[in-house]
């Protein structure tokens, strides 16, 4: 039977997004996000090129853009750590500067976002494809809540086919 709601008020599953270092600033020409605009529905920040300039000279390092080795690495490692936790992993894909991920655990979000970044980074430094210290991700991610059959599938397509493209209709955490 197909289930429109999960009744015991638990998301069948996360969209789970992060991001690589320096990518993606507040300023942005995109729209970014922060702890008051994180909330669905919620305006994004709007563009603003002296805001972005000054996060531009504020980065410590360079922005990190992944080459196709550590994209590699980095799907490798999410499919590991959802398999040793016991998680189901609908799909994943990690882009230059950014990868998502739909997964279904028994535990919350932040959870599994702090376990794919930290196991991502653990794995690139085994493969010595990253040598400096701290992690090649921009701090906290994204992690939207899945209620229904049709929000996991919506959201398995926006993984696999429409990188770039908003996606409404579901509520975000951050």
């Amino acid at each position: 039977m197909k289930r429109e709601f999960n009744e015991d008020h638990t998301p069948l599953a996360y969209l789970i997004t992060f991001r690589s270092y320096g990518t993606w600033l507040h300023g942005d020409k995109r729209g970014s996000v922060d702890r008051h605009h994180n909330r669905y529905g919620a305006p994004v920040i709007p563009p603003n090129q002296n805001w972005l300039e000054h996060n531009k000279r504020s980065l410590m390092s360079k922005p990190v853009k992944l080459n196709e080795r550590q994209r590699t690495v980095v799907t490798t490692s999410i499919k590991e750590t959802c398999e040793i936790r016991g998680w189901r992993l609908h799909v994943t894909n990690v882009r230059t500067n950014h990868a998502h991920s739909v997964v279904t655990a028994a535990c919350g979000p932040s959870r599994i976002l702090n376990a794919l970044k930290a196991n991502a980074t653990r794995t690139l430094k085994e493969a010595g494809l990253w040598r400096l210290p701290g992690s090649p991700w921009a701090e906290r991610g994204s992690k939207r809540y899945l209620w229904t059959e049709a929000h996991v599938q919506k959201a398995i397509d926006y993984v696999e086919f429409d990188q770039g493209d908003e996606f409404p209709g579901l509520d975000e955490v951050g």
